[in-house]
């Protein structure tokens, strides 16, 4: 967790760094984001997921027409979640608005925003720096086997609250849902490392969970 934590900083003061950010702007906006991922409803939607989201976005960050959109998409899009609640994109694109929109022209807050709001149902879309985004966000379905394997048991914490039984129906079908999109994701180089690794995981996750 320590070498996320340094990730996590070293990201943001590069980020902050590269758009000469006032210092206490800088602090106040890391002291707001590390606050938020480190909350203790929190297991997935941690600063783990925030480093690896940003380890893909540096990947492909020459391949994007407005990378600092993005990034900042990157940074914001799970900044509120409760597990519980259905509208944590809408308020963590709230929250963006709130604490950058003197920071950036409109048109960039307005953009982000809406990207934001749009990782709640990772649709196909004709903008594609958005299709990274979400192919960013959706890249934990393709990982490793122990790594996938480890998300899904930190969902599963986030949802603890849920009776099992009500929990592994919902989560069945969301898993189907995934294993259905063809492509699952957007972009040529997403497709190409991880569409195979997480058609194999979903397949893999939908079959034990219906033997269980």
């Amino acid at each position: 967790m320590q070498k996320e934590i340094e990730l996590f900083h070293h990201y943001w003061m590069q980020f902050a760094d590269a758009l000469h950010l006032d210092k206490k702007i800088i602090e106040n906006l890391y002291e707001l984001l590390f606050a938020a991922y480190s909350e203790q409803q929190r297991y997935y939607h941690t600063i783990q997921h925030i480093v690896e989201c940003l380890n893909l976005f540096h990947q492909v960050k020459n391949q994007l027409n407005d990378p600092v959109a993005v990034e900042l998409a990157i940074w914001f899009h799970d900044a509120v979640y409760d597990p519980q609640a259905s509208d944590n994109e809408e308020k963590s694109a709230e929250l963006l608005k709130q604490h950058c929109a003197l920071l950036f022209e409109n048109s960039t807050i307005q953009k982000v925003y809406d990207w934001i709001v749009e990782t709640k149902k990772h649709q196909p879309s004709q903008d594609q720096d958005l299709n990274y985004l979400l192919d960013i966000d959706l890249a934990i379905l393709g990982s490793s086997k122990s790594r996938f394997a480890e998300y899904e048991l930190q969902i599963q914490q986030e949802y603890s609250w849920v009776e099992t039984g009500l929990y592994q129906e919902k989560r069945a079908e969301i898993l189907q849902y995934f294993h259905q999109m063809s492509p699952l994701y957007q972009t040529e180089y997403f497709r190409n490392l991880l569409e195979f690794n997480a058609k194999f995981n979903l397949t893999t996750k939908n079959r034990a969970m219906q033997d269980d």
